[in-house]
């Protein structure tokens, strides 16, 4: 029986957790679960999963849930909340998936008690990825990949030593963009950049696919997790997304992970890896894949991607700044604030006027997160 504690059960990582902690009732308890401000999800799941502790975003929300719920578990809030609940020693897996900066300092405290790390919160390797493979060899904490992609690569990478790798390819669906000219960038609603084609995700990850900022962030999540410069990290477009992604080996040998785009397979992966259980879920049956094709992506057209790439050539606290812009960007759209075609640009303004070469801490990172985001809200209001 394996305890998870959930940072992020509301969102759809969560969500798909909790359908499989359900489906495997013998193998998974749930020692915990946070949630920002759907009070109503988290109800629901407490009253099914009977966690002995919660977290939300603050006081109020907390009231509420308390006024519900009466003393039926115990409910803990903020930043301090998510601290604490993440440094209590009675859950083996942390099952990373609160979107954002947020996710960093809880999961910092689950690897500093040697937990496993199933991760599918891309920023906490993106600003912090120097630190967290450090602290991670330290406290001899796992840290296993959710991200269909990066699964995909850690399970073709068993087996093979660094040595043989000679470059990983991340495949990428291309979002509901791909053939849209980017003159007509300027014109993109909201919901038009909400429809992906292939995955139901939350808002946030849903608009980075659109700009392949999302792809970005997995390129440089790649290069922390696997230890590769990234010019040995390539991104394919593969529009069907059945091919998760490859990794080549020198003697010319590809290996590829394939399966339908379903979440829970790279969720459940990580809860029971090395072993694998019998799921039920949908399989992939080749004799209805018409094709499978690929193409180089675009930069130009999707700057944000080359903005990635970018900032590991800028490195220390580039992608930390690249990440926050991205986030407070994302934000802005989606309030109406600023187009869809201005989300590189703000981006690209924050790189070019907060970078500076300078230590990587925990401190340094949240004081460049924040001084991004006052930048950002204070020049496109």
């Amino acid at each position: 029986m394996k305890r998870i504690l959930i940072l992020g059960s509301t969102g759809s990582i969560g969500k798909n957790t909790l359908k499989l902690a359900k489906e495997f009732k013998d193998e998974f308890r749930i020692a915990g679960l946070t949630a920002h401000s759907n009070i109503d999800l988290l109800q629901k799941q407490i009253e099914e999963f009977n966690p002995p502790a919660v977290v939300v975003s603050d006081r109020q929300n907390a009231k509420i849930l308390e006024d519900r719920i009466g003393r039926q578990c115990e409910i803990l809030y903020g930043e301090e909340g998510l601290i604490e609940i993440a440094q209590r020693n009675n859950y083996d897996i942390l099952l990373s998936a609160i979107v954002g900066f947020a996710g960093l300092k809880p999961t910092i405290e689950s690897i500093k008690l040697g937990k496993r790390i199933a991760l599918a919160n891309k920023e906490t390797l993106v600003v912090a990825g120097e630190l967290i493979i450090e602290l991670a060899n330290k406290y001899n904490s796992e840290i296993i990949p959710v991200d269909s992609e990066h699964s995909a690569i850690f399970q073709c990478l068993q087996g093979e030593s660094k040595k043989e790798i000679e470059k990983i390819i991340l495949t990428a669906s291309g979002g509901p963009f791909l053939n849209r000219d980017k003159a007509d960038f300027e014109n993109v609603t909201i919901e038009e950049a909400l429809n992906h084609p292939n995955w139901n995700m939350g808002n946030k990850i849903t608009i980075d696919s659109a700009t392949m900022m999302n792809k970005g962030l997995e390129v440089i999540e790649a290069y922390w997790l696997f230890g590769l410069p990234k010019d040995r990290i390539e991104v394919l477009i593969h529009p069907q997304s059945v091919i998760h992604s490859m990794v080549a080996l020198r003697d010319g040998s590809i290996k590829a992970q394939l399966s339908s785009p379903d979440m829970k397979l790279p969720i459940l992966y990580a809860l029971t890896y090395p072993e694998r259980l019998n799921y039920d879920g949908v399989k992939t049956d080749f004799k209805k894949i018409a094709q499978l094709t690929f193409f180089e992506p675009d930069f130009n057209k999707f700057v944000c991607l080359k903005l990635a790439y970018d900032s590991i050539d800028m490195g220390g606290i580039a992608p930390c700044i690249l990440n926050a812009a991205n986030e407070l960007a994302v934000e802005k759209f989606l309030s109406g604030k600023i187009k869809f075609s201005q989300i590189p640009v703000l981006i690209e303004d924050a790189l070019n006027n907060l970078y500076e070469d300078s230590d990587l801490s925990l401190d340094t990172i949240e004081s460049y997160d924040q001084k991004t985001r006052n930048y950002i809200n204070n020049r496109y209001k």
